[in-house]
């Protein structure tokens, strides 16, 4: 099951709402649970490398089945490999902020990432959005590193 083009847009427009609070030009990537893109929207001011920043946070999200934040501490205790790993799919693997699964019931349909912020503004985006419409944010190991 993946996520459809309607959610997605729904996602993206959601996003773009809590970032236009933040005066903050972002770019909305949305994949479905394979990694290839569903939506993909670069609001007017974002930088021209966002679009390709947040394909790489939805797409670790959804191939990984874990927010890309959780890979920091593999990247940093394993550097070669994750090197290695992080150059192979159809778009690199990244260990940061801004990148988050989309579940519901359960199950994996997706990826968000969203890229123009800082880290945590990224981060804090992908949260409250998932959080308003429903989507579930529960990864055990997840919620140790992040209060």
């Amino acid at each position: 099951m993946s996520i459809s083009l309607a959610d997605a847009k729904q996602l993206i427009e959601a996003v773009c709402r809590h970032a236009q609070t933040l005066n903050k030009p972002v770019t909305v990537a949305i994949v479905d649970s394979g990694g290839f893109v569903v939506a993909l929207e670069r609001m007017d001011g974002a930088r021209p490398l966002q679009p390709s920043i947040a394909t790489a946070k939805a797409y670790t999200a959804a191939i990984m089945q874990r927010p890309s934040l959780m890979l920091k501490g593999w990247q940093d205790s394993q550097p070669g490999f994750f090197a290695q790993i992080a150059r192979m799919g159809q778009h690199p693997i990244v260990a940061t902020e801004g990148g988050l699964p989309l579940k519901r019931a359960g199950v994996l349909i997706g990826g968000m990432g969203v890229a123009g912020g800082t880290g945590p503004e990224d981060q804090d985006l992908c949260e409250a959005v998932l959080r308003d419409l429903g989507y579930e944010l529960h990864f055990e190991q997840f919620n140790k590193i992040r209060p």
